[in-house]
């Protein structure tokens, strides 16, 4: 069941069959998307490029006269799920420090350019991201801009802005607006009076499919909108999870990227990318992380809020909770209702990223629990001091060694005394001997 009630409109408002069959679907299964799902293009880091393996743009049409079908089997080969590389290479950490996640709603998707924040042709975003970029230095928090999907007489209508953690709409931004909403919202940190901010609420999902950017996400994502349609579909979670096409992230060699922002059971919302993940891995999500709020690991590059070596850490903590698990004797995870996932591990350092759970250390655990509270914490904006929170990190990570080192430490004191006493009587019967 899903963790919140949420009120309000989805971006998803077609019906969808739900999936049959557990196979990963390919290219070809959905040849032609309608609008609401096309992939889309551009998005970009303003106080940042886009993160690690940001790639090519790969967009040049596949030739040759063969079927329909036959050429959306074949990029799906080259670009799609089943292309070379795919899911090879280490995943956490390969997110870029950030602290606020601004989406504008603009345009369907097929329509975007490959940079739509900087096409002459494209007024408003291109406004928007120069008027962000120009006053960065003026903007306290890290501020990331990305476009969604936007449609004129629905609830996400061109204009539209969603802000992410502070989960709040505002609507109808136009290019002569731009600098008075950058000054009050993002500098200030106030509200812009003329259309006062909306509050969100429930899980909102954002689909990279930046087609004409790379056309690994533009053969993913579609793909993947489709399939997450279906679940909230089937599930019943319209208008308590939302689901949206958006423009690049960074990461094109990842695809299909996943960003779902979604509040934990403290109320708390936090932005997770997920990268690699396929249409078999979405009920994963939708039960784990949108409906339990627990972080599927073997998909996960990162949350804003933490820096590279941060996100690193928080992983490792979360898989000493688990039991710190040997990479060499697990290569299969599997979720709560024994649904396989298949090779999930990424190669990161000595860690996996397998969900298999083994029995915790009880002497440990309280510590542990606290100490990825004391992470989760800071990830959700509420650590100020960005210097000390990586000390501490690190700190918390040998705590359990420390540990160890102590109680050794007394059974080598322990040790001496005893060898000491032995050597001790030794000498006295000996000099009892030669008395007598």
């Amino acid at each position: 069941m899903i963790r919140h009630l949420v009120s309000g409109p989805s971006f998803c408002r077609c019906r969808c069959s739900p999936s049959r069959g557990r196979g990963v679907r390919t290219a070809s299964n959905h040849l032609r998307p309608p609008a609401s799902m096309a992939s889309p293009s551009a998005s970009s880091a303003i106080a940042f490029s886009g993160g690690e393996g940001g790639g090519s743009r790969t967009n040049e049409p596949v030739s040759g006269a063969v079927s329909a079908p036959e050429a959306a089997a074949g990029e799906d080969a080259e670009y799609g799920f089943q292309r070379r590389g795919f899911g090879k290479g280490p995943l956490v950490g390969t997110v870029h420090q950030y602290d606020r996640h601004l989406f504008l709603c603009y345009k369907s998707p097929e329509v975007w350019p490959p940079n739509v924040e900087g096409s002459e042709s494209d007024l408003l975003p291109r406004s928007l991201a120069g008027e962000i970029k120009t006053w960065q230095s003026s903007i306290d928090k890290k501020t990331r801009l990305t476009i969604c999907q936007g449609e004129d007489g629905t609830d996400f209508s061109n204009g539209d802005v969603l802000i992410f953690p502070d989960m709040l709409r505002y609507r109808q931004l136009t290019h002569s607006d731009v600098e008075h909403f950058v000054d009050e919202v993002l500098k200030k940190n106030s509200k812009w009076l003329p259309n006062p901010p909306e509050p969100l609420s429930g899980s909102y999902v954002f689909v990279c499919a930046h087609g004409s950017r790379d056309r690994r996400c533009g053969v993913c994502g579609p793909v993947l909108m489709q399939r997450f349609k279906e679940e909230i579909s089937s599930r019943g979670l319209q208008g308590q999870v939302f689901v949206s096409p958006c423009s690049h992230i960074g990461g094109h060699k990842y695809a299909g990227n996943v960003i779902i922002y979604s509040p934990n059971d403290n109320g708390e919302v936090s932005g997770h990318w997920y990268g690699y993940v396929t249409p078999d891995d979405v009920p994963i999500l939708m039960e784990q992380h949108i409906g339990k709020g627990k972080i599927v690991d073997h998909l996960w590059r990162g949350q804003m809020g933490l820096s590279i070596d941060e996100q690193k850490a928080a992983q490792n903590l979360r898989l000493q909770l688990d039991g710190g698990l040997d990479e060499s004797t697990h290569k299969v995870s599997t979720d709560t209702t024994g649904v396989s996932v298949g090779g999930c591990c990424q190669g990161i350092g000595n860690t996996t990223c397998c969900q298999v759970m083994p029995k915790e250390n009880p002497e440990n655990h309280i510590a542990q629990e606290q100490e990825a509270r004391d992470i989760a914490q800071k990830s959700s904006g509420k650590d100020s001091n960005a210097g000390n929170s990586k000390e501490a990190c690190t700190g918390k990570l040998h705590a359990i060694s420390t540990w160890f080192k102590s109680w050794e430490r007394e059974e080598t004191y322990a040790a001496l005394a005893v060898v000491s006493a032995i050597a001790s009587v030794a000498v006295a019967y000996s000099c009892y001997r030669q008395l007598r």
